[in-house]
Protein backbone atom coordinates (compact mmCIF):
# COMPACT_ATOMS: atom_id res chain seq x y z
CA UNK A 1 0.00 0.00 0.00
CA UNK A 2 3.04 2.31 0.33
CA UNK A 3 2.91 3.49 -3.30
CA UNK A 4 -0.89 3.33 -3.61
CA UNK A 5 -2.84 6.50 -4.26
CA UNK A 6 -6.05 4.48 -3.86
CA UNK A 7 -6.51 1.53 -1.52
CA UNK A 8 -9.91 0.00 -0.82
CA UNK A 9 -10.18 -2.86 1.65
CA UNK A 10 -13.44 -4.87 1.66
CA UNK A 11 -15.53 -1.80 0.79
CA UNK A 12 -19.29 -2.19 0.55
CA UNK A 13 -21.98 0.37 -0.13
CA UNK A 14 -25.40 -0.75 1.07
CA UNK A 15 -28.76 0.91 0.48
CA UNK A 16 -31.94 -0.12 2.27
CA UNK A 17 -32.42 -2.80 4.93
CA UNK A 18 -33.37 -6.47 5.15
CA UNK A 19 -35.44 -7.52 2.12
CA UNK A 20 -34.99 -4.11 0.49
CA UNK A 21 -31.19 -4.19 0.92
CA UNK A 22 -29.14 -3.42 -2.19
CA UNK A 23 -25.37 -3.84 -2.24
CA UNK A 24 -24.20 -1.35 -4.84
CA UNK A 25 -20.65 -2.40 -3.93
CA UNK A 26 -19.99 -5.72 -2.24
CA UNK A 27 -16.66 -6.23 -0.40
CA UNK A 28 -14.50 -4.59 -3.06
CA UNK A 29 -10.74 -4.55 -2.49
CA UNK A 30 -8.36 -2.82 -4.89
CA UNK A 31 -5.15 -0.78 -4.91
CA UNK A 32 -4.13 1.70 -7.61
CA UNK A 33 -0.48 2.68 -7.74
CA UNK A 34 0.88 6.18 -8.11
CA UNK A 35 1.36 7.01 -11.79
CA UNK A 36 -1.05 4.38 -13.14
CA UNK A 37 -3.83 4.95 -15.69
CA UNK A 38 -6.85 2.80 -14.80
CA UNK A 39 -10.22 2.46 -16.54
CA UNK A 40 -13.21 1.31 -14.51
CA UNK A 41 -15.79 -0.16 -16.85
CA UNK A 42 -19.23 -1.68 -16.49
CA UNK A 43 -22.84 -1.45 -17.60
CA UNK A 44 -25.43 0.74 -15.90
CA UNK A 45 -26.05 -0.61 -12.40
CA UNK A 46 -22.74 -2.45 -12.25
CA UNK A 47 -21.40 -0.40 -9.34
CA UNK A 48 -18.87 1.70 -11.26
CA UNK A 49 -20.60 5.02 -10.45
CA UNK A 50 -20.82 4.09 -6.77
CA UNK A 51 -17.12 3.22 -6.92
CA UNK A 52 -16.36 6.62 -8.46
CA UNK A 53 -18.32 8.42 -5.72
CA UNK A 54 -16.38 6.64 -2.99
CA UNK A 55 -13.00 7.15 -4.70
CA UNK A 56 -13.87 10.84 -5.14
CA UNK A 57 -14.89 11.21 -1.47
CA UNK A 58 -18.38 12.21 -2.65
CA UNK A 59 -19.89 9.34 -0.66
CA UNK A 60 -18.70 7.11 2.15
CA UNK A 61 -18.48 3.34 2.43
CA UNK A 62 -21.00 1.43 4.55
CA UNK A 63 -18.37 -1.18 5.35
CA UNK A 64 -14.60 -1.44 4.85
CA UNK A 65 -11.92 1.25 4.55
CA UNK A 66 -10.73 3.61 1.83
CA UNK A 67 -7.30 5.23 1.98
CA UNK A 68 -6.56 8.08 -0.43
CA UNK A 69 -2.87 8.99 -0.63
CA UNK A 70 -2.39 7.24 2.72
CA UNK A 71 -5.30 9.02 4.46
CA UNK A 72 -8.11 6.96 5.98
CA UNK A 73 -11.10 8.86 4.56
CA UNK A 74 -13.49 7.15 6.97
CA UNK A 75 -12.02 9.17 9.85
CA UNK A 76 -12.68 12.58 8.23
CA UNK A 77 -15.58 14.94 8.83
CA UNK A 78 -17.43 16.76 6.04
CA UNK A 79 -15.13 19.80 6.11
CA UNK A 80 -12.02 17.62 5.93
CA UNK A 81 -13.51 15.61 3.06
CA UNK A 82 -14.21 18.85 1.18
CA UNK A 83 -10.58 19.86 1.67
CA UNK A 84 -9.42 16.47 0.37
CA UNK A 85 -11.64 16.80 -2.71
CA UNK A 86 -10.30 20.27 -3.44
CA UNK A 87 -6.61 19.56 -2.90
CA UNK A 88 -6.02 15.91 -3.77
CA UNK A 89 -8.59 15.08 -6.48
CA UNK A 90 -9.10 16.69 -9.88
CA UNK A 91 -12.57 15.91 -11.26
CA UNK A 92 -13.44 15.74 -14.97
CA UNK A 93 -17.12 15.24 -15.82
CA UNK A 94 -18.95 14.15 -18.96
CA UNK A 95 -20.78 17.46 -19.36
CA UNK A 96 -17.79 19.65 -18.43
CA UNK A 97 -19.58 21.46 -15.54
CA UNK A 98 -18.17 24.85 -16.52
CA UNK A 99 -19.75 28.10 -15.30
CA UNK A 100 -21.50 29.41 -18.47
CA UNK A 101 -20.88 33.17 -18.24
CA UNK A 102 -17.37 32.87 -16.88
CA UNK A 103 -14.15 33.03 -18.92
CA UNK A 104 -12.06 29.89 -19.32
CA UNK A 105 -9.24 31.28 -17.15
CA UNK A 106 -11.68 32.01 -14.32
CA UNK A 107 -13.32 28.59 -14.61
CA UNK A 108 -9.89 27.03 -14.29
CA UNK A 109 -8.84 29.17 -11.33
CA UNK A 110 -12.01 28.44 -9.31
CA UNK A 111 -10.53 25.58 -7.18
CA UNK A 112 -7.66 27.89 -6.22
CA UNK A 113 -10.13 30.51 -4.99
CA UNK A 114 -11.68 27.89 -2.70
CA UNK A 115 -8.16 27.06 -1.49
CA UNK A 116 -7.52 30.70 -0.58
CA UNK A 117 -4.86 31.40 -3.23
CA UNK A 118 -4.26 35.09 -4.03
CA UNK A 119 -6.02 36.41 -7.16
CA UNK A 120 -2.81 37.19 -9.11
CA UNK A 121 -1.34 33.75 -8.44
CA UNK A 122 -4.65 32.11 -9.34
CA UNK A 123 -4.61 33.74 -12.76
CA UNK A 124 -0.95 32.90 -13.39
CA UNK A 125 -1.44 29.26 -12.51
CA UNK A 126 -4.66 29.02 -14.52
CA UNK A 127 -2.98 30.50 -17.60
CA UNK A 128 -0.06 28.11 -17.22
CA UNK A 129 -2.25 25.03 -17.07
CA UNK A 130 -4.46 26.26 -19.94
CA UNK A 131 -1.31 26.58 -22.01
CA UNK A 132 -0.36 23.01 -21.08
CA UNK A 133 -3.62 21.70 -22.57
CA UNK A 134 -3.26 23.85 -25.70
CA UNK A 135 -5.81 26.54 -24.88
CA UNK A 136 -3.73 29.59 -23.92
CA UNK A 137 -5.28 31.53 -26.82
CA UNK A 138 -8.80 30.79 -25.53
CA UNK A 139 -8.24 31.94 -21.94
CA UNK A 140 -10.72 34.83 -22.21
CA UNK A 141 -13.39 32.87 -24.07
CA UNK A 142 -16.60 31.78 -22.37
CA UNK A 143 -17.81 28.16 -22.66
CA UNK A 144 -20.39 29.07 -25.31
CA UNK A 145 -17.53 30.31 -27.51
CA UNK A 146 -15.70 26.97 -27.31
CA UNK A 147 -16.25 23.62 -28.99
CA UNK A 148 -17.09 20.56 -26.89
CA UNK A 149 -13.52 19.32 -27.08
CA UNK A 150 -12.19 22.73 -26.03
CA UNK A 151 -14.63 22.89 -23.12
CA UNK A 152 -13.40 19.50 -21.93
CA UNK A 153 -9.81 20.75 -22.14
CA UNK A 154 -10.80 23.68 -19.93
CA UNK A 155 -12.38 21.20 -17.51
CA UNK A 156 -9.18 19.12 -17.50
CA UNK A 157 -7.13 22.26 -16.88
CA UNK A 158 -9.40 23.09 -13.94
CA UNK A 159 -8.88 19.57 -12.60
CA UNK A 160 -5.09 19.96 -12.85
CA UNK A 161 -4.68 23.47 -11.44
CA UNK A 162 -4.35 22.32 -7.81
CA UNK A 163 -1.77 19.68 -8.82
CA UNK A 164 -3.86 16.83 -7.37
CA UNK A 165 -2.58 13.33 -6.62
CA UNK A 166 -5.51 11.85 -8.56
CA UNK A 167 -7.29 12.80 -11.78
CA UNK A 168 -10.78 11.26 -11.67
CA UNK A 169 -12.66 11.34 -14.97
CA UNK A 170 -16.32 10.32 -15.29
CA UNK A 171 -17.18 9.39 -18.90
CA UNK A 172 -14.90 12.21 -20.15
CA UNK A 173 -15.63 11.54 -23.84
CA UNK A 174 -19.36 10.83 -23.46
CA UNK A 175 -20.49 14.21 -24.83
CA UNK A 176 -17.88 14.48 -27.59
CA UNK A 177 -17.67 13.54 -31.26
CA UNK A 178 -15.18 10.89 -32.39
CA UNK A 179 -12.39 13.30 -33.32
CA UNK A 180 -12.64 15.26 -30.08
CA UNK A 181 -12.83 12.02 -28.08
CA UNK A 182 -9.54 10.82 -29.54
CA UNK A 183 -7.92 14.18 -28.82
CA UNK A 184 -9.04 14.11 -25.18
CA UNK A 185 -7.80 10.52 -24.75
CA UNK A 186 -4.48 11.56 -26.31
CA UNK A 187 -4.30 14.33 -23.72
CA UNK A 188 -4.95 11.85 -20.90
CA UNK A 189 -2.15 9.67 -22.24
CA UNK A 190 0.18 12.68 -22.25
CA UNK A 191 -0.78 13.52 -18.68
CA UNK A 192 -0.16 9.95 -17.65
CA UNK A 193 3.20 9.96 -19.44
CA UNK A 194 4.12 12.92 -17.26
CA UNK A 195 3.37 10.99 -14.08
CA UNK A 196 -0.32 11.68 -13.42
CA UNK A 197 -2.43 9.05 -11.69
CA UNK A 198 -5.67 8.75 -13.65
CA UNK A 199 -8.86 6.80 -12.95
CA UNK A 200 -11.38 6.96 -15.79
CA UNK A 201 -14.97 5.72 -15.50
CA UNK A 202 -16.46 4.52 -18.79
CA UNK A 203 -18.88 2.05 -20.32
CA UNK A 204 -17.04 1.93 -23.65
CA UNK A 205 -14.48 -0.82 -24.24
CA UNK A 206 -12.52 1.16 -26.86
CA UNK A 207 -12.14 4.07 -24.45
CA UNK A 208 -11.08 1.74 -21.63
CA UNK A 209 -8.46 0.20 -23.92
CA UNK A 210 -6.54 3.49 -23.88
CA UNK A 211 -5.76 2.95 -20.19
CA UNK A 212 -2.99 0.73 -18.80
CA UNK A 213 -5.31 -1.30 -16.59
CA UNK A 214 -8.98 -2.20 -17.03
CA UNK A 215 -11.14 -3.06 -14.02
CA UNK A 216 -14.58 -4.40 -14.93
CA UNK A 217 -17.56 -4.23 -12.56
CA UNK A 218 -20.73 -6.29 -12.51
CA UNK A 219 -23.39 -6.39 -9.78
CA UNK A 220 -21.18 -4.56 -7.31
CA UNK A 221 -18.20 -6.89 -7.78
CA UNK A 222 -14.93 -6.69 -9.68
CA UNK A 223 -15.21 -9.51 -12.21
CA UNK A 224 -12.06 -8.68 -14.20
CA UNK A 225 -8.85 -6.79 -13.45
CA UNK A 226 -6.64 -6.83 -16.53
CA UNK A 227 -3.35 -5.02 -16.98
CA UNK A 228 -2.73 -3.99 -20.61
CA UNK A 229 0.58 -2.18 -20.02
CA UNK A 230 2.98 -1.59 -17.16
CA UNK A 231 2.13 1.21 -14.72
CA UNK A 232 4.50 3.71 -16.33
CA UNK A 233 4.14 2.54 -19.93
CA UNK A 234 2.34 4.75 -22.44
CA UNK A 235 1.68 4.40 -26.17
CA UNK A 236 2.55 7.97 -27.10
CA UNK A 237 5.98 8.48 -28.65
CA UNK A 238 6.36 11.88 -26.98
CA UNK A 239 4.73 13.45 -23.99
CA UNK A 240 3.29 16.94 -23.74
CA UNK A 241 5.32 18.95 -21.19
CA UNK A 242 3.23 19.85 -18.15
Amino acid sequence: MNNAVIHLDSVSKIYGKEEAEVRALDSVSISIERGDFVAIIGASGSGKSTMMNIIGCLDGATEGTYHLDGIDTGTLDEYQLAQIRNRKIGFVFQNFNLIPRTRAVDNVSMPLAYAGVHRKERRERALEVLDSVGLAARADHKPSQLSGGQQQRVAIARALVTNPVLLLADEPTGALDTKSSHEILDLFESLHANGRTIVMITHESDVAARANRVVRFQDGHIIEDHRLRDVNAHPLATAVPL
